[in-house]
């Protein structure tokens, strides 16, 4: 039963790695400022969620691919040196030892001090004292939860320029069409348009994933 363990303990990491991805990989910030662009543009259905989970997921890719690269050879490094075997227990920890190293870079560059220290103090007033004093900043229990509130700080201001902008092509459309007396007529039929065009004329999909993905240079 012993040797099944550490296949069973990798299974129930797989289950949870949807959500791991979330939490600590830049995929969360793509797929909400997607969904706001969507939105701004006034479409409700382009691009389907599909073909927007898989733009966040190949630029996520794009963006965490050092760390993998740089989490592989550490576990390579580690399974040629004999410390890693795969077949104990002990292994799914060496494991998560050489994948925390460039995690926790990566987290601690994107992630904002002032999400950090919120959560170190908030430590000490919610866990037991001398559990809050071992409490480091690079510790995951403060990088995952600080990087996540930074994340989606930058990907609603991200979403209020991009709704700004496309506001006021909607109201200057409204202005207009009231202006003609053409009151009955909805604002939104004549607005979208423009905003596509705008919207391609700028080319704004290159413009917005390359200002993403440059975020984390």
């Amino acid at each position: 039963m012993t040797e099944f363990l550490p296949i069973i303990m990798a299974l129930a990491g797989l289950a949870l790695l949807p959500f791991v991805a979330m939490m600590v990989t830049s995929f969360a910030k793509f797929v909400i400022v997607l969904g706001l662009l969507r939105q701004a543009l006034g479409l409700q259905q382009v691009p389907p969620n599909m073909v927007v989970n898989g733009i966040a997921l190949v630029m996520t890719l794009y963006v965490m691919a050092p760390v993998l690269m740089q989490a592989n050879d550490n576990i390579r490094e580690r399974a040629r040196g004999g410390q890693m075997s795969f077949k104990k227990v002990d292994d799914i920890g060496t494991a998560y030892d050489a994948v925390a190293v460039p995690l926790r870079e990566f987290l601690l560059k994107h992630s904002e001090e002032r999400d950090r220290l919120f959560f170190m103090r908030s430590a000490s007033k919610l866990w037991p004292p001398e559990r809050a004093q071992n409490l480091r900043e690079d510790d995951m229990l403060v990088l995952v939860p600080g990087f996540t509130v930074s994340e989606l700080t930058a990907a609603f201001k991200t979403g209020f320029i991009l709704y700004l902008a496309f506001l006021l092509v909607d109201l200057i459309v409204a202005n207009i069409l009231l202006a003609l007396g053409m009151s009955m007529v909805s604002p939104t039929i004549i607005s979208v348009p423009f905003k596509l065009l705008l919207f391609v004329a700028l080319d704004g999909w290159a413009r917005l994933l390359q200002g993403l993905v440059l975020g984390y240079a």
